[in-house]
């Protein structure tokens, strides 16, 4: 075994060493990325078996086992993929981006990953208990009456937002604390800015979140009353307690993944970040005003007119920090040299997706638009396309990008291409057409529709389809290029970033020689472009 810094697993000297409790960032970075993608597998699985269901309007399963899939389709792919495989990429990549050998704490690094693991295992094993029916927003009065696997659901959902909260906490403290000599906050990637956004707000809101749930379980467990009508409790609470978390949520998981595009951008097209600051401040924008929006999630609840304008106001200018990114991403690739290599088309598309996810999201940001809409199928073509055509999309880019880095290998272009165009055409196909359904009347979150929504719901089941099959090509192209792709350089993409001035993969400690650093990460000026590097 070896040992650093008094710890007895650190580094990974052979494949067993990913299965261990190892205190290197950079393993435990991999066991994010391995581990998350194995549940977003798990909850694609699901959505198929959804997507089959509603084949035909006439439901074939029972509805509490359909409401169980959907509860656990949503629950995987937001607490057990998009928002951690964003801890994995940070894991792996801030210590390298900031110079440093390690994390502020890597103890609590691998504390932090056992600890989702633990999470996703006991929601997972609500399974056997009688799921939990009630979707991933578990509102109560139904969480009350659920089985006892809604008990084991609200219990690691605590587990994994402990997990979140230790993360945040080693994120913000090794940015703060351990970046290389030169290295000033105005010379960060912006992926580093956008994970101090995120990090400080999964510090603030997680526990807010952890707090419902603890209330939950002791309504359901200990007889107490909080939400419950019946005894004096009030439901509204329970509203208001996971809104405060989760609006804010769909910018821990969008923050970041519009940190890794912003680092795509620029090496792609061969010109420094158009408009650094602004991209650095709206991420902090969006974090302070992401704690302003949260009870748009509820105009239909009765609240006072006051106080919807209010929310509607503020739903509205957040996107005025997002339109900022929007518009320097554009500046960025404006005049640049483009190669549209994997990593540049996933960023391109993710660029065109969030755009029309942050129109609808206008939409129901609207007191008149959101009454009608509400808990129909375009919030959840509205969902979707802020958060996979957003952070999915964004998620498959940073794969693509610094799988060469993480692997020391180069993965097959043309699987890579093939991959990109199956998840555009399937996942238009697939969610574009909930907006129509939505606004002629379909309701979600259900197992049985009127007939004149079918021939429409067939069109996304073959989305949702050519969606999944899209996911074949990575998995093999991550697998086969890992175990016996060519051998990569350690800058295939002569990209600027101290992360890409060490081996690839890293050593144990990441750099030789602790780097200085004398200028900005983004100043490509006549660099080789990414297809020249390759080729040299």
């Amino acid at each position: 075994m070896s040992t650093h810094r008094g710890f007895v697993r650190h580094g990974a000297h052979g494949w067993s060493d990913y299965f261990t409790f190892n205190t290197d960032h950079k393993v435990i970075g991999v066991q994010y990325l391995v581990s998350t993608l194995l549940f977003f597998l798990y909850a694609g699985l699901l959505a198929l078996v959804i997507r089959f269901e509603l084949l035909d309007p006439a439901p074939t399963l029972n509805a509490n086992t359909y409401n169980a899939a959907f509860t656990l389709h949503g629950s995987v792919m937001i607490f057990l993929f998009v928002i951690p495989v964003m801890a994995g990429f940070a894991n792996y990549l801030i210590p390298l981006m900031i110079g440093a050998n390690d994390m502020a704490f890597p103890r609590l690094n691998a504390l932090s990953f056992w600890l989702l693991m633990l999470g996703g295992l006991v929601i997972v094993s609500g399974n056997f208990l009688g799921p939990a029916d009630t979707g991933w927003t578990a509102y109560a009065p139904l969480s009350l009456q659920a089985p006892d696997g809604q008990t084991l659901w609200a219990i690691g959902v605590i587990i994994i937002g402990t997990s979140s909260t230790m993360g945040g906490i080693n994120f913000l403290v090794t940015i703060g604390t351990l970046r290389a000599p030169g290295l000033t906050l105005g010379r960060l990637p912006l992926f580093c800015w956008g994970m101090i956004a995120t990090s400080l707000m999964v510090v603030l809101a997680t526990p807010v979140l952890t707090t419902a749930m603890a209330l939950l379980v002791l309504e359901r467990v200990a007889g107490m009353t909080f939400f419950a009508a019946a005894g004096g409790g009030d439901p509204l609470s329970w509203q208001n307690l996971f809104w405060f978390y989760s609006h804010p949520a769909v910018y821990i998981m969008i923050l970041p993944a519009m940190g890794l595009i912003s680092e795509i951008l620029p090496v792609f097209s061969r010109k420094p970040i158009f408009g650094y600051r602004a991209i650095a401040a709206s991420s902090m924008a969006i974090a302070i005003l992401g704690f302003l929006v949260w009870a748009h999630h509820m105009f239909t609840t009765g609240m006072d007119p006051s106080v919807q304008t209010a929310f509607m106001v503020t739903s509205m200018i957040i996107a005025v920090p997002t339109g900022v990114k929007i518009f320097n991403w554009i500046g960025t690739m404006w005049g640049g040299v483009l190669d549209l290599r994997t990593p540049m088309l996933f960023a391109i598309g993710f660029i065109g997706m969030f755009v029309i996810g942050g129109l609808s999201g206008i939409t129901l940001g609207s007191v008149p638009v959101d009454t009608h809409v509400h808990d129909s199928y375009y919030v959840v073509g509205h969902l979707h396309y802020v958060l996979f055509g957003g952070s999915v999309l964004a998620i498959f880019g940073a794969f693509y990008f610094w799988f060469p880095k993480i692997t020391g290998k180069m993965y097959d272009e043309r699987l890579g291409k093939l991959h990109f165009w199956l998840t555009i055409v399937g996942f238009t196909l697939t969610f574009f057409p909930m907006h129509w359904l939505g606004l002629q009347g379909m309701p979600r979150r259900v197992v049985a529709y009127a007939e004149q929504f079918q021939q429409t719901n067939q069109l996304v089941s073959l989305g949702a389809l050519i969606l999944a099959l899209g996911v074949l090509p990575f998995l093999y192209n991550m697998i086969v290029s890992w175990t016996r792709g060519a051998q990569a350089s350690s800058n295939p993409w002569s990209a600027l970033t101290l992360e890409w001035q060490t081996s690839s993969p890293p050593p144990i400690g990441n750099f030789d020689t602790p780097p200085v650093v004398t200028n900005g990460p983004y100043d490509y000026g006549e660099s080789l472009s990414p297809r020249e590097a390759a080729a040299d």
